[in-house]
């Protein structure tokens, strides 16, 4: 009989469901899909339907459910905290005991209310569900896993090995020492949201000059030859009060944190840069140990700072490792996917299975999907103008003739994408050969700033074409160099502008739309094997055009999750420029819509009238 396992995260941020069976990934899916609220932590009642529905299952059929980490363990820490802070962490204290209370320490009754059956229950530990998600999905046999984040239960950083079934942690870092928690905190300061701005911080990193990078390791991390590092906590907020800093913090770096949505400054730029480099330093040296130690030449990686893809971009080009994998969902999402897969293998000992060096995460693309039949008949039912192509080749030769004409397309295809990034399934695509294509997709459709880069799709066979890049990139989490014969500025960008419009307008390549300040570009590379239809897409735009590369962004506005049904799609499209939608094999065009009355003007919202 086949052994079904749910995986569980909840109750932090971007709460999620996976289901395995037998150790193959059926779904996995994050709550703020259905939800529509980013980052929901709430318990994901809609994403657990989706995968038992996805696995043909009752509740009654399952052999476990697995929570992705120990809250006693949490509490202990929250705990300890508090004696070790008291009276002043009084306030935090307020803050977390009442929700672990409520939530994590009462996780059984709120699976079996979900469930409605009695199932048993399995507690993985954060760390663990994060090395069980890079080390069972990845092509390897054996590896080194390395996983990093802000705070899991005690840890926020665990090296450990992975082989066959079976994984084990050798080394740890605990809280309050946390590379995740130093970069938030410098997030926090230059005016962005902790535990989503993070993106933002490493975008604006190239602006600036690592100015005060001697200042951090001087005042705020020691940083051993071996990685271990710890934090200063004079400097650091979080262990006593509701901020991610002390005014000594604010006093080394020369006043109060940016207030959010105001200009952002020179200082920023040169933070951001700074503390960007930091992390690079202490992750390369971590790697480097962890290389030492286990004496492996592949490496797995997990926790949200595994997303910090400029950094994976360094691990790479410093050939530490012979080869590496990073989990797609590298975050607390991905953290329930690796508990289901961490009970699957070790604790019902189901065999794992690797085979042709290919990894076992399906192209990440494990959420819902919409048959082009559902897609018609929302359309019927809305009475909106639409074209059908149902060729693939003809549908994709459409709307690469719509790209190269310079027009936005907001794309829908197949099972959609589990994990942060875009990947072809909900997009929004653009020409990368347009200078205006950056500064026109962030002020006009994605409604957020305007220094941001775009990432480039390219077609697999011909990454070697456009970057200084050897490796696959499925996933979008590797940062590489455009390459040189494609450069079109002489010299690097003068870093001491003040004014960043005239810096973003610059054109640096014959791809400028995703090449970014420092000639850099977070690359997903795109195979037949994994989407054929955005791979039929790339190569109908390298015919008419001759380049084999598109933009690929999220399909979202700020502040949104991105789109999963058709109904989300078409109202990001109406509330955008985007000019053209395309929902599996129907096409429309945004001039032959109806009027859409939006309640919320998104521009005069974000100040960008």
């Amino acid at each position: 009989m086949a052994n079904t396992v749910l995986g569980i995260s909840a109750f932090y941020h971007d709460s999620t469901a996976a289901i395995v069976r037998d150790g193959k990934i059926l779904a996995a899916v994050q709550e703020e899909r259905f939800s529509r609220k980013k980052n929901d932590p709430t318990f994901p009642r809609y994403a657990i339907n989706f995968c038992l529905e996805q696995a043909f299952v009752n509740p009654s059929e399952l052999d476990a459910v697995v929570y992705y980490e120990n809250p006693l363990l949490t509490l202990d820490r929250v705990i300890k905290n508090f004696l070790v802070t008291s009276p002043e962490g009084l306030e935090v204290w307020e803050q977390a005991l009442p929700s672990l209370l409520e939530n994590k320490i009462q996780i059984r009754k709120f699976v079996q209310e979900s469930l409605g059956e009695k199932v048993p229950l399995i507690f993985s530990e954060h760390h663990f569900s994060h090395a069980a998600s890079a080390f069972y999905p990845s092509p390897f046999q054996e590896s080194a896993i390395l996983t990093l984040d802000g705070v899991g239960e005690w840890t926020t950083t665990s090296l450990g090995v992975g082989k066959g079934n079976n994984i084990s942690l050798l080394k740890e870092i605990q809280y309050p020492h946390s590379l995740g928690l130093l970069y938030s905190a410098f997030t926090f300061f230059c005016g962005f949201k902790v535990n989503s701005g993070e993106y933002k911080l490493m975008g604006l990193a190239p602006y600036g000059t690592p100015k005060y990078a001697k200042k951090i390791k001087d005042y705020l991390i020691d940083i051993k030859p071996d990685g271990s590092f710890q934090l200063n906590l004079d400097y650091f907020g979080y262990l006593d009060t509701n901020s991610m800093i002390k005014e000594g913090f604010k006093r080394l770096f020369g006043g109060p944190p940016r207030a959010p949505e105001t200009r952002i400054t020179k200082r920023e730029m040169d933070l951001a840069s700074s503390v960007q480099v930091v992390l690079e330093d202490a992750i390369l040296a971590l790697a480097q140990h962890t290389r030492k130690i286990t004496r492996l030449n592949r490496l797995v990686m997990a926790g949200g700072v595994a997303l910090n893809c400029v950094a994976n971009g360094k691990i790479l080009s410093k050939g530490i490792f012979d080869q590496f994998w990073i989990q797609p969902a590298a975050g607390d999402a991905g953290g329930a996917l690796g508990a289901a897969l961490l009970a699957s293998h070790q604790y019902f000992d189901i065999p794992r299975s690797v085979k042709g060096g290919r990894d076992n995460q399906k192209g990440s693309f494990l959420g819902p999907a919409y048959s082009p039949r559902e897609v018609e008949a929302y359309l019927k039912r809305y009475d909106l103008p639409y074209t059908q192509i149902i060729d693939r080749r003809n549908r994709a030769e459409a709307i690469a003739k719509a790209l190269a004409e310079g027009k936005i397309v907001g794309y829908m295809s197949g099972r959609m994408e589990f994990g942060p990034r875009s990947l072809g399934a909900r997009s929004i695509l653009g020409d990368p050969r347009n200078i205006k294509t950056q500064s026109t997709m962030n002020l006009k459709i994605k409604f957020r700033e305007s220094f941001r880069p775009f990432a480039p799709s390219v077609i697999l066979e011909d990454v070697g074409e456009y970057f200084n890049l050897k490796t696959e990139s499925p996933y979008m989490l590797i940062v590489a160099p455009v390459k040189e014969n494609r450069r079109t500025l002489p010299n690097a960008t003068n870093k001491n502008n003040e004014d960043m419009i005239k810096i973003i307008n610059q054109t640096r390549s014959d791809i400028p739309a995703v090449t970014h300040i420092d000639y850099s570009a977070r690359i997903q590379t795109v195979n037949q094997r994994d989407n054929p239809d955005f791979y039929e897409i790339l190569q109908a735009f390298k015919k008419r055009t001759g380049f084999g590369v598109l933009v690929n962004t999220s399909f979202n506005v700020r502040g949104e999750p991105i789109t999963c049904s058709p109904h989300d799609c078409y109202v990001c499209f109406m509330r955008s420029q985007i000019d053209l939608l395309v929902m599996e094999e129907f096409l429309l065009e945004k001039c032959a819509q109806p009027n859409y009355e939006e309640s919320v003007d998104w521009e005069k919202e974000y100040g960008l009238d």
